[in-house]
């Protein structure tokens, strides 16, 4: 457990040693594990839960991204299931009885060309038939909406347009992780950390249970929600999975005044910025471009980022940089999540999220829930299966996804 722990009340639970069988153990103690571990209590009144963590609760992906929250995704599958999570966003801190600053202060997506404009109001159009919020705004209503942003029409990428979703917004993270984690340890969930799984005992075809630095523990169904490292536990189980994990960097300056009112992205200038409750800026941009587990990514990446930001905002040329920072990012082929059952009987994955985690968590942790609860995939996420690759009825979202966000 972090040493910071120990200041937050909410950090009091246990440590338990594991049980010797669980009838679910859900691998990997971040947001989507977590909360998986806390809608299997909730909603199905599953409680003999083991969520494993091979370090800490919320060690890594967790506590390094940018806290975006939004549901404007192109594809009608896509739509749907990151409008089911942001609905579940709504709520959640009042379902948890914990202040997750979550914060609908708006997602601006700025558009610089009329090709951009194109792609910009079809997604509007797009979201709109799903019952989805979605607005347009000339380069007048932008300056209005966020009067930082350099409007000029004399830059090299002028903003012609934008993309605004009322809805979209911010939460603080570790504060999700707090709540997640003490919400399921109350209905009973064991939170089990330093417990990293080494091996699968199988039955055949069947899982029936983990081999982990803590001992053996029996499982009837097991669920991979482990960010960063499912294709290192899929491979211990024998079955291949199409995701390369890289580093995504982000950054955070020092504390400055409140002035930014908003999330803004842009894909033309790459780049997206918000503003801490603290104060500080938060931006981040692509993803680095090449495979790797470390959490440390490449300094071009950074100083593009930051090149970029200044170019929409030159009043941010006189504050620090603070702190730089990498997760990693599982990427499927199609930028879209894999999540259902695997070749192996009672083993199930939930990955490939790519740059959508965050803002997924209580939906991706509801249907994931539903489906081990069930052995059989939630509605939600039946075109998200590992077989799609098979028939080739992807999902493609990297054209949809504006910036790595």
């Amino acid at each position: 457990m972090p040493e910071h722990a120990f200041h937050n009340p909410d950090f009091l639970w246990r440590n338990p040693d594991p049980k010797p069988s669980y009838d679910v153990i859900v691998v990997g103690g971040g947001l989507h594990g977590l909360a998986t571990g806390y809608y299997l209590a909730k909603n199905h009144g599953i409680a003999n839960v083991a969520v494993v963590e091979r370090a800490w609760l919320g060690s890594g992906n967790a506590v390094r991204n940018t806290t975006i929250i939004r549901s404007n995704y192109l594809r009608d599958e896509s739509a749907a299931l990151y409008e089911h999570s942001l609905k579940l966003w709504e709520t959640l801190a009042e379902a948890l009885d914990y202040d997750l600053l979550f914060d609908q202060r708006g997602v601006l997506q700025l558009h610089h060309s009329q090709a951009d404009v194109r792609s910009g109001t079809r997604l509007v159009h797009a979201l709109r038939l799903n019952g989805i919020d979605a607005e347009w705004l000339d380069t007048e209503s932008v300056k209005e909406f966020c009067p930082l942003i350099n409007t000029s029409q004399d830059i090299r990428y002028p903003v012609v347009g934008a993309f605004l979703q009322r809805r979209g917004g911010i939460a603080r993270h570790d504060a999700v992780v707090f709540a997640l984690a003490r919400a399921a340890n109350r209905l009973g969930v064991d939170l089990i950390q330093d417990c990293q799984v080494t091996g699968f005992e199988k039955a055949g075809d069947r899982v029936t249970g983990i081999v982990t630095s803590k001992g053996r523990i029996g499982a009837g169904r097991i669920g991979l929600v482990g960010a960063g490292r499912t294709p290192l536990l899929a491979a211990m189980a024998g079955f291949p999975v199409p995701i390369q994990s890289s580093p995504l960097q982000a950054l955070v300056s020092e504390i400055v005044d409140q002035v930014l009112n908003c999330v803004v992205m842009s894909s033309g200038v790459h780049v997206y910025l918000s503003q801490a409750h603290k104060g500080e800026l938060v931006m981040g941009a692509g993803r680095d471009g090449y495979t790797s587990y470390a959490q440390r990514g490449s300094f071009h990446i950074i100083e593009q980022q930051v090149a970029d930001a200044l170019q929409l905002f030159p009043l941010f040329g006189r504050i620090h940089l603070l702190r730089t920072w990498a997760g990693i990012v599982d990427v499927a082929p199609d930028a879209s999540p894999i999540i259902g059952p695997t070749p192996v009987e009672n083993l199930f994955l939930n990955c490939g999220w790519g740059t959508g985690g965050f803002k997924a968590t209580p939906g991706s942790g509801w249907v994931f829930a539903d489906t081990l609860a069930n052995g059989r995939p939630h509605p939600l996420v039946v075109p998200f299966g590992l077989d799609r690759f098979e028939r080739g009825d992807l999902l493609d979202e990297h054209g949809a996804a504006a910036v790595a966000h």
